[in-house]
């Protein structure tokens, strides 16, 4: 039997660091290695390719839900077979992506999403209030000073 320190251990940690040297050449940006939480593991996280995946996804749902007369659709629910993911707008501002296996049920996930989209939203308007106050004396905003080259030097080699 092979444990963790040879054989298939092995195998998955080379496996992991090729995956992650293959990513980092078309310049994804990992984030995590090896996450652990209560629920398992995650080896990469690759979050730009998650928010773009994500985005497009809430944008083909968008334009769906107006070809058949709805206004939105504010949940997306996807089922894989070892995982899922439940993806909700909160506020009309943001896009919380919830990822969950077998051991959660879809119906917990949403009573939590819920619950945690309120006190989002509230955090968001808060903070709109805030900038909104802070703009009406005349305060700039903290992207004020970013220019296009600022944004072009942050995407170029």
């Amino acid at each position: 039997m092979n444990g963790p320190t040879g054989g298939r251990g092995e195998l998955g940690r080379r496996g992991e660091a090729v995956a992650c040297d293959f990513l980092r050449e078309r310049r994804y940006t990992i984030v995590a290695r090896n996450f652990r939480c209560r629920a398992g593991e995650i080896d990469l996280v690759d979050t730009t390719s998650l928010a773009s995946l994500t985005a497009g996804n809430v944008a083909a749902t968008d334009g769906l839900a107006r070809l058949i007369g709805e206004r939105e659709f504010t949940i997306l629910f996807h089922e894989g077979r070892k995982d899922n993911i439940h993806i909700s707008i909160v506020g009309q501002r943001l896009i919380l992506v919830v990822i969950f296996d077998e051991r959660s049920s879809l119906g917990l996930v949403r009573l939590r999403v819920r619950k945690a989209s309120g006190s989002v939203e509230k955090i968001l308007n808060d903070m709109e209030e805030k900038a909104q106050r802070v703009g009406a004396e005349g305060a700039a905003t903290p992207f004020a000073e970013i220019t296009d080259e600022d944004i072009d030097a942050l995407f170029s080699e």
